[in-house]
């Protein structure tokens, strides 16, 4: 997990992602390894439901990723027992089908191949089935109108080898796409294969074919009334009908329905062969007849499942069970796991005595904020079942009732489900703050007395403070004694002000382990408890101790959220990580300020290092909006406007003595202020320096913190290395070599004052980030210490690094930096100095 291949100063691990999920039906698979793949924009990233983290993330796709599919399936289980390499499927918007190969031994990830012929527009399912150990059939589908049916030949286990794909067929459906598929071996009819796909056109069409070529049009099965979104054949039904498989349909109808396919018989058998006029007379009265090779199939419609109150985007049979030692039989359970638009997902099974299928479970979100489920899926044992929805969260329930079902609701990673614009981390590092453009800042941190399977401490998001109606596009924490405050500026005028209330202290106290940093006449200090949502969604009102005290226990049906009101949150105090509800209702942080100044919408903020100083600026085009303007802390009066740019300032940064601010911008300049405290609420500022300093527009800028010295990155992919000498002017010291991408964003540690040397942290629009050690004398010194591994990186644009910690402490050898970008990550490494 290390950077590069050479030997380097510098070693870097992996030690937290968060991500949320791509917004799409389809997206998420559950594999029989027991690991779950999602798209996380251009990204397939890989996480673990047992310990709740995200392992890895697949760098390969230039677009975002609509679908993933394992090969095995959870389905298959049974049949992966011998198999040391797992296979995982992905398509993107584009249309492109990478094939991915884990091998378990090692849980090392290649990327085995891209199909060579893809679809033209984006692909929007994939399914497969295992037919043999090293044999698998899938197909995929596309808003194009195409369907493609590939065969997959796996390396055998001892031999290694490589995968032959060939495609088999390609079928056209015209004008109305289709958006399901299934795939299934027919019952007693070694070789043949049925193709189940449905779409815009409210059929089920029915494709009939072998291993090695044409799938032939079958039949059509006409019920829902509305498009199908979801698809799932059974395995063969281990009862006195060995030879029926059931069928599974779900549609934007609401309904459900299930279809059983029966083995009528060998057409050559019984007098000769069917007439065609006998098939379409038994259609007619008994449903359709499906005919593949010598053998025919009746086609009835089982049951129609009505309970969900939306649009029912996800079906899937539960996974067969093994029962035997060996592991080559199995028992299908009667089990239907189903993901609706209303924000519940409902197991249908059939009653023991009448075979009436009924709703057995229900679980749901309650969440004003959560707009229902795009898909549902099982464990491989069956004793899990994970949603995803529209707010880009995971949802698992676990089965931990002994003899009667009790379904309780799991830690699961979270993450933005859009980009992620800004980080800062909070003045002691306990945790780390993140803002998105899907308007929700959220807070991660180590949660210490989390008993993780490795050693290492795990990550999880622990509050999010602030749920918007604008994106979000900056924050700075404002580090100055008493309580943890932060400011947020998003796509609005105004700067808001937040302020943690009791509840999240507590957490975070006892997330950190650390006794010592919570006062105990803290509950006087801090009179608010936590904070409610405004009916718009703007702004966040506080919720005093006092008052909660007195409102009576709630009754457990009390808080379901209507479209009328939003219920009031409950702030509570976390013994372990909270989950998505949690999250979306009880952690909000109650707004204390707003900053009025600006003209237009923010941009970028910044804090001294005492916490007493907050500049900020927002998107301009002229010289008047592009003002930094100055805010005190406390009183919250604003100091200054400083006027120096003419578009709009990018970043800006407090030297390490809070003497100087240095402010970049789209103008390809940059500027330096002398600040001075001339007396409690005043500060007088002068421009010391302004320098048209790259070709294109200068996106990030950075202090080195043992000095005067700065470094600046643009798009013109370079960063340039000055230094300010004697207060009175600047001067360029060095241009590191040219990188391959726009520099988006930069940081500087300090490692050794004596030397004053440190490490700069450079991270590119491709999404790549490169540490240089820098050693500043009389003149510059550079190496490149390490060039981070490509599966550590974004695959989108690094929109912030920031250091945990400014100066590397004398007796620790690891730094942690943290990293943001575009595509809906946030990153936390350890860099360990050798």
């Amino acid at each position: 997990m290390s950077g590069n291949k050479e030997e380097s100063e510098v070693e870097v691990k992996s030690l937290f992602t968060g991500a949320g999920c791509n917004r799409v039906v389809n997206n998420v698979s559950w594999g029989a390894s027991d690991l779950v793949s999602f798209g996380a924009q251009n990204a397939v990233a890989i996480f673990c439901p047992k310990t709740a983290q995200i392992l890895t993330t697949l760098p390969g796709h230039k677009a975002s990723v609509n679908c993933t599919h394992w090969i095995p399936s959870t389905k298959f289980a049974f049949k992966a027992k011998q198999l040391d390499r797992h296979y995982l499927l992905s398509g993107d918007t584009d249309g492109a089908i990478i094939l991915w190969e884990l091998t378990l031994a090692d849980k090392k990830w290649r990327q085995v191949l891209q199909m060579p012929q893809s679809h033209k527009k984006g692909v929007t399912c994939i399914t497969g089935i295992m037919v043999s150990e090293t044999d698998a059939i899938f197909a995929s589908t596309s808003s194009d109108g195409s369907v493609y049916v590939w065969e997959l030949v796996l390396p055998y286990t001892a031999g290694g080898g490589e995968c032959k794909l060939s495609c088999r067929e390609t079928l056209f459906v015209g004008s109305k796409p289709m958006v399901a598929l299934s795939l299934a071996e027919l019952p007693g009819n070694s070789g043949h294969i049925v193709l189940a796909m449905g779409g815009l056109d409210n059929k089920i069409h029915l494709y009939c074919g072998e291993r090695t070529g044409k799938f032939l049009h079958a039949c059509d099965l006409k019920a829902h009334t509305d498009w199908i979104r979801s698809l799932d054949f059974s395995l063969p039904i281990c009862n006195d009908e060995a030879n029926s498989i059931l069928l599974v349909s779900s549609s934007q109808d609401k309904g459900i329905r299930i279809w059983k396919m029966t083995l009528r018989g060998s057409l050559t058998n019984n007098q000769g062969t069917y007439r065609k006029e006998e098939i379409s007379l038994a259609s007619y009265i008994e449903g359709p007849v499906l005919v593949a090779g010598s053998s025919s199939y009746q086609i009835s419609l089982e049951s129609l499942l009505i309970g969900h109150e939306d649009w029912v985007y996800s079906v899937e049979w539960q996974p067969p069970s093994i029962t035997s030692v060996e592991g080559t039989t199995y028992h299908q359970p009667q089990s239907i796991l189903s993901a609706s638009m209303d924000k519940t997902m409902m197991i249908w099974q059939p009653e023991r005595t009448t075979g009436i299928w009924m709703n057995v479970v229900t679980v749901g979100e309650l969440s004003h904020s959560a707009l229902g489920f795009y898909g549902g899926h099982w464990s491989p044992d069956g004793n899990a079942i994970l949603a995803h929805g529209y707010g880009g969260a995971f949802h698992l329930w676990k089965n931990v009732g002994v003899d009667v079902d009790h379904w309780q609701p799991q830690k699961v990673p979270s993450g933005h489900f859009a980009a992620v614009t800004d980080i800062a981390w909070a003045r002691s590092g306990e945790y780390m703050v993140s803002v998105s453009h899907d308007q929700t800042t959220r807070i991660f941190a180590p949660w210490q007395n989390n008993v993780s399977l490795t050693d290492e401490e795990s990550w999880h998001e622990i509050a999010r403070p602030q749920i918007h109606g604008h994106d979000i596009n900056c924050v700075v924490i404002i580090q100055g004694k008493g309580n943890h405050r932060f400011v947020g500026g998003a796509d609005e005028k105004v700067a808001r002000v937040f302020e943690a209330p009791l509840s999240f202290l507590k957490t975070l106290n006892l997330a950190t382990c650390q006794k010592s940093s919570f006062p105990e006449n803290l509950q006087f200090d801090v009179q608010i408890l936590g904070a409610n949502m405004s009916a718009l969604g703007l702004s966040q009102k506080p919720i005093y101790v006092n008052t909660v005290l007195e409102t009576p226990e709630r009754n457990g049906n009390d808080g379901l959220d209507t479209l009328e009101s939003i219920p009031d949150a409950v702030p509570v105090v976390f013994t372990e990580p909270p989950i998505e509800d949690q999250l979306a209702y009880h952690t909000l942080w109650p707004e204390s300020h707003k900053l009025y100044g600006h003209g237009n919408e923010l941009f970028s903020l910044s804090c001294d290092h005492e916490g007493k100083l907050v500049a900020s600026s927002c998107k301009a085009q002229s010289a008047m909006a592009a003002e930094i303007w100055l805010w005190q802390v406390g009183s919250w009066k604003a100091v200054g406007r400083l006027q120096s740019h003419s578009l709009t300032v990018t970043q800006m940064e407090f030297s390490r003595d809070d003497g100087m601010l240095l402010a970049v911008s789209r103008d390809r300049q940059f500027s330096v202020f002398t600040i001075k405290r001339t007396g409690t609420n005043e500060i007088s500022h002068q421009l010391l320096a302004r320098q048209e300093a790259h070709k294109r527009i200068i996106w990030s800028c950075t202090w080195n913190p043992f000095g005067h010295q700065f470094a600046t990155g643009s798009r013109d992919k370079t960063v340039k290395v000055w230094a300010v000498e004697q207060e009175s002017s600047v001067k360029q010291m060095m241009t590191l070599p040219q990188f391959n991408s726009s520099v988006t964003a930069l940081s500087w540690i300090g490692i050794d004052r004596q030397r004053n040397h440190g490490l700069l942290a450079v991270g590119m629009e491709n999404g790549l980030i490169e540490l240089w050690g820098l050693t500043i004398d009389k003149t510059a010194a550079a190496n490149l210490a390490v060039r981070f591994d490509t599966s550590l990186c974004h695959v989108s644009s690094v929109n912030r690094l920031s250091w945990r910690n400014p100066e590397k402490s004398e007796e620790c050898s690891r730094m942690q930096l943290a990293s943001c970008g575009a595509d809906q990550c946030v990153r936390v490494f350890d860099v360990i100095t050798k």
